[in-house]
């Protein structure tokens, strides 16, 4: 059984997937085309679009607007499942009256930690 939650290895996701919403909020293409696993078995569901493969991640962020893009997360949960392989689950909203999710599997490469699986969604706000 996986030992969870390593300490050194969850500072490293932590870190991944930090520069990875830094990266996102700016439109630092490079890095979130870096981030993702260059591959075609790599697979991002986002709220309006279906991915397969490193090649149509990598032209949907070239071709997506850069502007208003700033969000607030809410609920991040990171955890390690051994020394290579991590979910990150969180919350977020950017705009009024919904809320958004995003998953993401993030597996350790030679390379470095890349995002293999990415799952993002819209939904009204629950009402309380």
């Amino acid at each position: 059984m996986p030992e969870i939650n390593i300490p050194d290895v969850l500072a490293e996701v932590t870190e991944a997937f930090r520069r990875y919403e830094v990266a996102l909020t700016t439109n630092d293409i490079a890095v979130l085309d870096e981030l993702f696993k260059d591959a075609p078995y790599t697979v991002r569901y986002g709220a309006t679009e279906i991915l397969y493969g490193y090649a149509e991640i990598q032209a949907f962020r070239a071709s997506r607007p850069g502007q208003g893009l700033q969000r607030t997360l809410e609920r991040t949960l990171i955890t390690t499942f051994g020394r290579d392989f991590a979910t990150a689950s969180t919350l977020f909203r950017r705009v009024p009256g919904k809320i958004g999710r995003q998953q993401q599997t993030w597996v350790r490469f030679a390379e470095g930690w890349r995002v293999v699986a990415a799952q993002v969604s819209l939904m009204d706000e629950p009402k309380s």
